[in-house]
């Protein structure tokens, strides 16, 4: 019987789905038991779609389904916490299973301490990440420093700190990730500042680090997370789907390696990207300065798992007038005003904007250096984010006459 805290090497005795994972499939076994055995009533994953840089997320309620989803994307840079709220109505009244990286953890976390999402109805199953690629810098990044065709790319992997690609005709190159980092290519830049590589507030957090010996490539680390996921892994094994063997030694030792030197590089990055923002003014004059291309479109708000309120403060017109360009900063100002002490550093907001603004590195900036300030970190919890502890009805009526009330509607 597996228990909290246990570490174990498992892979599915499916050949369908050991035919297509990458390292044991016990992912993709462990979902699709949970769809068989009534464990969950869908699964919300993500699939390959046209090519690899398409990432299409996909619920599926028949477990014939599950082996579609097996396999990772790197270059696909979607958000399952959001889409589970919006689409799924928060999993309210659906049992849901859901693979998770990161910033998906901590997206459901934040959600869930504004009851826009029911943990108790979500199967988390945390993947460790080491960051995604933006499909379109992907398809750059491959033709002019690999000088391959993109579209002649079938795989990709970042492996021993390196982004390795694989064509059609069975050809193997790689890249080492500082290098293409150092030239502007590489990982998203909140990839590279993010220290949640393994999400272990999901039920189960798995991946490929420190699977070592004749497992390598063979089997997925389990790390057992909860009771729940404890009961999930015993009743998949025990009905034959999965089959675990205890983690090497060894392997929990490179296993904590990998996942050190990754943080240490989350923290060289930090510095690097928060260092050039400068402070006080000079800061403020960057961000006004860059925000000033903004076009109002609304996708940073869109996309952002922090975001959910149905009448939006930034959409107030005696605060930002309509069809007014450059938008007021007030704009900004109140997004940060939502958002500054519950930023996961997901990257959404920078991801889908059409003018490229740093989006996510402004309140990303601006959350590290609450985080300093009040000691919280958002998303590894249930802890209530730092403003949830303003004395709400005085706050109330102090700023109604400047129509900023409603910041303070999410801790309702």
């Amino acid at each position: 019987m597996a228990a909290k805290g246990d570490m174990l090497y498992a892979w599915t005795t499916s050949p369908d789905i050991a035919g297509v994972a990458e390292c044991g499939g016990a992912v993709t076994g462990l979902l699709k038991f949970a769809l068989e055995n009534g464990i969950v009533d869908a699964v919300l994953a993500v699939k390959k779609g046209v090519d690899i840089y398409d990432a299409i997320p996909t619920l599926v309620t028949d477990p014939a389904d599950m082996a579609e989803t097996a396999g990772s994307l790197h270059c696909g840079t979607l958000l399952l916490s959001k889409l589970l709220k919006k689409y799924l109505d928060g999993a309210e009244n659906m049992r849901i299973g859901i693979t998770v990286k990161g910033c998906d953890a901590m997206g459901l976390y934040e959600l869930a301490k504004r009851n826009q999402v029911n943990l108790d109805n979500v199967l988390m199953i945390g993947v460790n990440c080491g960051g995604s690629v933006s499909p379109v810098t992907a398809r750059k990044m491959i033709r002019e420093k690999f000088g391959v065709d993109p579209d002649d790319v079938v795989k990709e992997e970042i492996d021993k700190g390196q982004f390795i690609i694989q064509t059609k005709d069975g050809q193997h190159k790689g890249i080492s990730m500082d290098e293409l980092e150092d030239e502007g290519y590489g990982r998203r830049p909140n990839c590279r500042r993010c220290k949640m590589k393994v999400p272990r507030q999901a039920d189960l957090a798995c991946g490929n680090w420190g699977v070592i010996g004749d497992k390598a490539g063979k089997a997925t680390f389990v790390e057992v997370c909860s009771d729940r996921g404890a009961d999930l892994l015993s009743r998949a094994v025990k009905a034959g789907a999965i089959a675990t063997e205890p983690a090497n030694p060894k392997g929990v030792e490179i296993r904590g390696k990998v996942e050190n030197s990754m943080l240490k590089l989350g923290d060289k990055w930090r510095n690097r990207y928060f260092e050039s923002l400068g402070e006080g003014k000079e800061r403020l004059q960057k961000i006004m300065e860059d925000s000033s291309r903004c076009t109002k479109c609304y996708a940073c708000i869109e996309h952002c798992p922090i975001c959910y309120c149905v009448e939006c403060s930034t959409k107030k017109t005696y605060l930002v007038p309509p069809g007014v360009l450059p938008v007021p900063f007030m704009f900004h100002l109140i997004r940060y005003a939502h958002v500054a002490d519950s930023c996961v550093n997901c990257g959404q907001c920078e991801e889908d904007c059409p003018m490229e603004i740093a989006n996510s590195l402004y309140m990303h900036s601006l959350q590290v250096e609450m985080e300093k300030m009040f000691g919280h970190t958002p998303g590894v919890n249930m802890e209530l984010p730092v403003l949830a502890l303003v004395e709400e009805h005085a706050e109330r009526e102090r700023l109604a006459s400047t129509g900023s009330d409603q910041i303070f509607d999410i801790f309702k």
